[in-house]
């Protein structure tokens, strides 16, 4: 009987490092034989004499790695006819980070691309790696070919790859930093905010129109669980790192300095490019801190840890908790008697009617007048799961809140208007607990109006407090601190004592607080964290938007704009998808089903998404240095994932 197995054909590998023009190189070989025992041979025949370690096979037809050496030929079905190259796992790849820089770095092209960012962020030092991601960037239109070549490229080539979660810090800095002025320098552009873009600067950048331009950046994200080779991404192709998953955790200035710099980055673009809405106010207090930053950040060589109020909001508030807990019965019964009118949406042409309103637990209820409160409510309504988003103008002594309740048949809207700010910071602060199912007892009530009113504080203007002003108007460039749309409004000159007003209310703020100031209005903005997709729900015949955010889906019509539906993740049972007619199955309690394709993404990066802010919502305080990588390709993967 003759074996074929053990007969001897010709496999023929192309070796990168011979060049571009040097033929395969062609080894006999049996199906018995293993992958590493190919390799051996391969490397024996080139007789090059150097370090092979990160060196693997990449089979080209099936788009896969073969980095199980130990599995035969046959096991994993490769024949005569494959086409296999011989090259390092490890290649440079060029960065593009938030702040316009570009690094040039060696990047893992064999790993799951969850993998490559950990090992990204690790070089340069960013903690909570899982909170980025890459994606492909968006196409410039080529003008002139010198633009390409004007691009400034940081190399970083030359650092060694790391095992160590936590780099090792000199002068503040990953020692590979540390070597030479040069090295030096790029941690300083990557710890350091950048200087005011120039106008023309911005006015070149894309700025996207409608909801559906904001959906298209959506579709652009790598998969996570796949490598860059699989997804088409070249040794030297650009790719953009960015902030994909918007719940930061565990914020802290001492050890966050790049993250918190390139986190700051992208939001300032975010509100330059319109990429999220914000009022006119917040737009000025926006200005006058980005020309604050801008001004300390030349004096001040980097971000330092300046106050214990900012290391991380949360762990800030929890020491406040422990404070706070007798003083919370007072504000209860307060809040159960203030005045407050509302106007439903059916009622808009009306204006605003006068009810008494009570606040209990998690519900509002509202009655006639006060001496009716005794009795049964006209209403009562239960603001669990609502969103709940602010619309104040103060020059204008304008406090309204803005709530949408989930109802079977969509969302109410209901406006609450209150008569100054300091019952506004009140009920919003009551609002946005009730909202999240907490109650006003809860501790975190007092330390929630004290934001809420610094936050009010900052948008007033200050007449007479002129001690801060620049001598000159001059010096400060409008076009740089505000989105086009306002200059398309105002002229500069109408800008700048507006932007100046409020810069005199966050002049007194160091580097770090102003950073960290800029970055909690952000947060506070109601579109905050919201990617959009295109999707069919399953039964209609029209596009819709899905908004994902970090705690809830969001279901947006997009004739009108309106928010239709929202559905909160913790009321998830389950998510699926039908890979065969790419379409999405979510399971909410209550026999709550839905069902949709997307139209400007692939639905496994909505998948991603949702998964993935499902795990960041499993991070604990204990765990913060592990990182559950399984439980990530568990949640985000579906069936195609690993």
């Amino acid at each position: 009987v003759i074996n074929y197995s053990m007969a001897a054909w010709d496999l023929s590998v192309t070796v990168e490092d011979l060049g571009p023009d040097a033929p395969p190189v062609t080894l006999s070989v049996t199906s018995e034989l293993h992958v590493g025992g190919v390799i051996l041979k391969l490397v024996e025949k080139t007789q090059i004499k150097r370090d092979w370690s990160d060196h693997a096979l990449w089979w080209e037809q099936k788009q896969q790695w073969l980095l199980r050496t130990a599995w035969t030929l046959e096991k994993y079905g490769i024949h005569a006819d494959a086409r296999l190259l011989f090259m390092p796992q490890h290649k440079p790849l060029r960065l593009g980070l938030p702040n316009g820089m570009t690094l040039r770095l060696r990047a893992c092209f064999s790993s799951p691309v969850f993998q490559t960012v950990i090992g990204i962020c690790r070089m340069i030092n960013i903690r909570h790696p899982e909170e980025l991601s890459l994606l492909r960037p968006v196409e410039e239109k080529k003008k002139k070919k010198d633009k390409d070549l004007a691009e400034e490229i940081y190399d970083l080539t030359e650092v060694p790859l790391s095992s160590v979660s936590r780099p090792c810090l000199y002068n503040g800095m990953p020692a590979h930093f540390a070597d030479t002025p040069q090295m030096e320098n790029i941690y300083k552009m990557l710890s350091v905010t950048q200087p005011l873009p120039a106008p023309e600067v911005i006015a070149k950048q894309y700025r996207p129109a409608s909801v559906v331009d904001k959906a298209h950046i959506n579709g652009r994200w790598l998969d996570s669980s796949r490598c860059l080779m699989q997804q088409g991404i070249q040794e030297n192709d650009r790719v953009w790192l960015r902030f994909k998953y918007l719940t930061f955790y565990d914020i802290d200035p001492k050890y966050d300095v790049v993250r918190l710099t390139l986190l700051y980055e992208q939001a300032r673009w975010a509100i330059l490019l319109e990429d999220i809405d914000c009022t006119e106010e917040e737009m000025m207090l926006f200005g006058a801190l980005q020309y604050h930053i801008s001004k300390v950040s030349q004096s001040e060589p980097q971000m330092l840890s300046s106050s214990a109020a900012m290391d991380d909001l949360e762990s800030a508030l929890q020491s406040l908790e422990v404070k706070m807990e007798g003083e919370n019965f007072t504000v209860l019964v307060k809040l159960n008697c203030v005045n407050v009118c509302f106007r439903p949406k059916r009622l808009t042409l009306k204006g605003y009617k006068q009810y008494w309103f009570k606040f209990q637990d998690t519900s509002i209820s509202y009655f006639k007048s006060k001496e009716e409160s005794i009795g049964e409510p006209i209403q009562q309504i239960n603001l669990k799961g609502c969103e709940v988003a602010p619309d104040v103008n103060i020059s204008a002594q304008k406090f309204l809140i803005k709530l949408l309740i989930p109802a079977p048949e969509g969302m109410n809207e209901v406006y609450l208007r209150c008569e100054n700010e300091h019952q506004y910071a009140q009920w919003m602060a009551a609002c946005r607990l009730a909202s999240k199912g907490k109650s006003l007892a809860d501790s975190s009530f007092q330390s929630e109006i004290r934001s809420i009113s610094s936050f009010l504080a900052m948008q007033k203007s200050s007449p007479g407090s002129h001690g801060n002003t620049p001598a000159n108007d001059e010096s400060i460039d409008t076009h740089s601190l505000v989105s086009p749309r306002y200059h398309k409004k105002y002229k500069a000159k109408q800008l700048t004592p507006r932007i100046l007003d409020a810069y005199q209310n966050v002049a007194q703020l160091s580097l770090t607080d102003a950073v960290m100031r800029f970055l909690q209005i952000w947060q506070a903005l109601p579109d905050f964290g919201l990617a959009y997709v295109v999707v069919r729900f399953k039964g209609s015949r029209k596009d819709e938007v899905l908004g994902i955010a970090p705690n809830r889906l969001i279901r947006i019509d997009l004739g009108v704009g309106d928010v239709v539906k929202t559905w909160r993740y913790n009321n998830m049972k389950q998510w699926n998808v039908n890979w065969d007619i790419r379409q999405m199955a979510i399971e909410f309690e209550g026999n709550v089903n839905i069902a949709f394709s997307c139209v400007t993404a692939d639905c496994k990066i909505v998948h991603e998404f949702i998964g993935g802010y499902i795990f960041m919502l499993t991070r604990s305080r204990e765990k913060s240095d592990t990182l559950n990588e399984e439980l990530f390709h568990k949640l985000t993967g579906g069936h195609e994932a690993l």
